[in-house]
């Protein structure tokens, strides 16, 4: 059994001293009722706290999964424009999360947010192979010699020799890209080497994270556990 001031204040999300005070404003339930008082005894094990309705983790690490919307940087914090932290509920911005690789300012979808380090160099990183799916609208109509000259691996103007990547062609204007590196704009880049500029990009999935219908441009939601037992599998852990 543990403080329930000292289990938030572990957590990073406030400080003892804050804690008594939303204890005092009623923004701390625990197991569904406002907390009693700051100083009360609860196991962190089976208890389920909330500061502002957001769930107070157990675990070590925190793993959240944004469907991040454009017009947002992939940053923790800027000076000038809204950065996906912005995003994230405040009991939870304060556990120094950082995002798992970026996607552009005008690129939207599935974007990993999570403090927890040794996993996000594993997915960052070739050797893992772990997938990450795009959906793309380009000038164009992308076809089967597309297709082949992404699975030999493209080599681009500038010299950079991408990994072989799949490209399926979904008619018209649209296609699927599956990449197992991050490089700047790469998405991109590939697809206008092969003289389809894109109009529009989304990331659709990485690894075995999907991104579902139902999470909605600017909301984030923690992950399950059955999502990250399978996200650490896929990374060797």
């Amino acid at each position: 059994m543990e403080r329930l001031d000292k289990i938030i204040a572990n957590r990073g999300i406030a400080s003892r001293r804050e804690v008594k005070e939303l204890v005092r404003q009623g923004r701390v339930l625990v197991d569904g009722v406002p907390a009693a008082a700051p100083d009360m005894k609860i196991s962190p094990e089976t208890a389920a706290i909330t500061v502002d309705g957001v769930p107070v983790c157990g675990e070590r690490y925190l793993y959240l999964l944004l469907h991040k919307p454009a017009g947002v940087l992939t940053a923790t914090e800027d000076k000038r424009q809204p950065t996906v932290l912005d995003l994230v509920p405040e009991p939870w911005r304060r556990r120094g999360l950082a995002p798992v690789g970026r996607l552009d300012k005008d690129t939207e979808g599935l974007l990993l947010l999570t403090d927890d380090g040794e996993l996000t160099h594993r997915l960052l990183s070739p050797k893992y192979h772990v997938d990450k799916v795009y959906y793309a609208r380009v000038e164009g109509t992308p076809d089967a010699g597309d297709a082949a000259a992404f699975a030999a691996g493209l080599q681009l103007d500038d010299g950079l020799q991408c990994l072989p990547a799949r490209l399926e062609p979904l008619g018209p204007g649209e296609c699927l890209v599956t990449l197992r590196e991050g490089k700047f704009h790469q998405v991109k880049r590939m697809l206008a080497a092969r003289g389809k500029p894109v109009l529009y990009l989304k990331r659709l999935a990485m690894g075995p994270l999907q991104l579902e219908a139902e999470l909605m441009p600017g909301q984030c939601r923690l992950l399950t556990d059955q999502e990250l037992m399978a996200l650490r599998s896929t990374c060797g852990l």
